[in-house]
């Protein structure tokens, strides 16, 4: 495992300070020291990349796809070495993180196949209409072609599948774009690791090596130079409001402004509807409970928000989630850092006057650090429409349950939220006919939207859409998960009155590619 930083598929020699990474369970220094990238790795780098490009953007799409797969047979050979020190570095259960690399290799493989069949580079033939009057119709051929370099920055919540070799590195790829990742430094060895794998993978491959590059630090220096660097045309991030922000506005303060595609937060509400509450109300305390709790709360579908009309069965759901809360027993959180942020903003938030607590577990593990006590607050729905900042993520195993007088000031509450990953309806079926104003507000505000299902758990496929409206995300078009992932690194160029041979093999007129294509307004092979 080399904590060399890794400039164009090569280990760089160090020249800057090292650092270690920690094992948040034990407070204690992992081994292993990685070094800081310096200016030069970072120019070169991006300059590698620039060169790989012009190369790479052309390549066969059976060859991209076969790259792709070998990624991850890289990964898998890792073994027993990657989970170990994954599970080290994030305090994760290894069951967790096996079922996670099962997640990342398996998205490589999609993207593989994506690229494989070829239609996503949305191929659009107008033909010439030479007697058309007044005026004839030019041959118009349209589809799209990749950005250029990406800079991806890694997840702490996901050592694996949002990080070095994860949905925004697979996605980028198989458009057509190399990638810088920067390290997450939570996450030093396990990104050194899937680092050696890619580094095979172009090997084997036969790709040009400024495909890829692998930078670590501390800090926030080398994030923010990868991000002003001329040659970067777009980054990824998954993280907080705060850090989201910076990096947009890093980017559109360049010369030439660059694309950010960035999730930044949700709390993910769960509304709880009066005749659900009626049936099921046990049994809906105990999703919302272990959704709450799973993975310390450190997911990004987290649900940080309950929303119910006062009821007699309400009140059985509040006994049976405080009673499920009580009992969780406490997981490491990912780092101290983050321990430390959740402790603090969960009991900040329990000191307003407005909030009273409904629970807070009891079984924490004094043997380990980074330990969090789950916590469930309430509110009523006055109270929380008055200010903002009751709609803040507290990222951790926390959320805020605001009780409404009637169905009116249920909707008065929808109307106020901010924009979220997901929106949560518990719903009996016939009941879902009287909310159907809410259920149209409750699109604008969010990306995914589920019935009677906890918002935890994010399936990689086609359909699967994880971006939602400011400030869930800052561009709410576009998706980290699933195939569709790739249309972030894509953008439109049309061909015009070019001789059939000098077209891309998408746009020809024999169609040598075999993809789906729309010919004349009809999509057709």
């Amino acid at each position: 495992m080399e904590g060399k930083n890794i400039v164009c598929s090569a280990y760089a020699e160090p020249s800057g300070e090292s650092f270690e990474a920690i094992n948040p369970a034990t407070g204690k220094e992992l081994e292993g020291a990685f070094f800081k990238a310096s200016s030069v790795d970072i120019t070169n780098a991006l300059n590698g990349a620039e060169i790989a490009f012009q190369t790479y953007k052309n390549i066969d799409k059976d060859l991209k796809a076969s790259f792709l797969r070998s990624i991850a047979d890289e990964i898998l050979s890792l073994g027993d070495e990657l989970i170990s020190r994954a599970a080290a570095e994030s305090g994760l259960p290894v069951a967790r993180l096996q079922g996670e690399l099962g997640r990342t290799t398996g998205q490589l493989r999609l993207f593989a196949d994506l690229v494989e069949e070829g239609s996503w580079v949305q191929a659009i033939i107008d033909p010439a209409l030479p007697e058309r009057k007044p005026m004839p119709r030019a041959d118009i051929r349209r589809m799209l072609v990749p950005l250029g370099p990406v800079v991806v920055f890694g997840a702490s919540n996901f050592p694996l599948a949002f990080s070095v070799a994860g949905g925004d590195t697979a996605s980028a790829l198989a458009a057509g774009c190399p990638v810088v990742v920067k390290a997450h430094p939570a996450h030093l060895g396990t990104s050194a690791l899937v680092g050696s794998a890619i580094i095979k993978a172009i090997d084997k491959s036969g790709l040009p090596k400024g495909l890829f590059s692998l930078l670590y630090d501390s800090g926030y220096e080398v994030g923010a130079a990868l991000v002003k660097h001329p040659k970067t045309k777009a980054v990824t991030f998954t993280g907080s409001f705060k850090g989201g922000n910076a990096l947009i506005r890093l980017a559109q303060e360049r010369e030439v402004p660059i694309p950010v595609f960035a999730e930044m937060g949700s709390i993910n509400p769960i509304i709880l509807l009066p005749g659900a509450l009626e049936n099921r109300a046990e049994e809906l305390a105990q999703k919302c409970a272990g959704s709450i709790t799973q993975g310390s709360g450190q997911f990004c579908t987290n649900p940080g928000l309950m929303i119910a009309v006062q009821s007699p069965a309400l009140e059985k759901f509040k006994s049976a989630l405080a009673a499920a809360i009580l009992a969780s027993p406490s997981s490491t959180m990912l780092t101290a850092g983050i321990f430390s942020n959740y402790s603090q903003l969960s009991k900040e938030i329990l000191d307003d006057n407005h909030i009273d607590l409904l629970a807070e577990s009891t079984v924490i593990n004094k043997e380990l650090e980074c330990q969090p006590a789950a916590r469930v607050a309430l509110i009523s729905a006055k109270d929380f429409i008055s200010s903002i900042k009751f709609q803040q993520e507290i990222f951790g195993p926390y959320s805020l349950l605001v009780t409404a007088k009637d169905a009116i000031e249920l909707q008065e509450v929808i109307g106020v939220l901010e924009g979220q990953l997901t929106a949560t309806l518990m719903a009996e079926p016939q009941e879902l006919e009287n909310y159907q104003e809410l259920l149209n507000e409750l699109i604008d505000k969010t990306g995914r939207l589920i019935l009677n299902g906890v918002p935890t758990g994010v399936e990689v496929c086609a359909a699967m859409q994880h971006g939602g409206p400011h400030p869930a995300t800052n561009d709410s078009r576009f998706t980290s998960v699933g195939s569709m992932a790739i249309y972030r690194f894509a953008r439109p160029v049309a061909w015009q009155d070019w001789e059939d041979e000098l077209l891309p093999d998408a746009l020809k007129a024999k169609n040598p590619l075999g993809i789906y294509r729309l010919v004349d307004q009809k999509w057709i092979k």
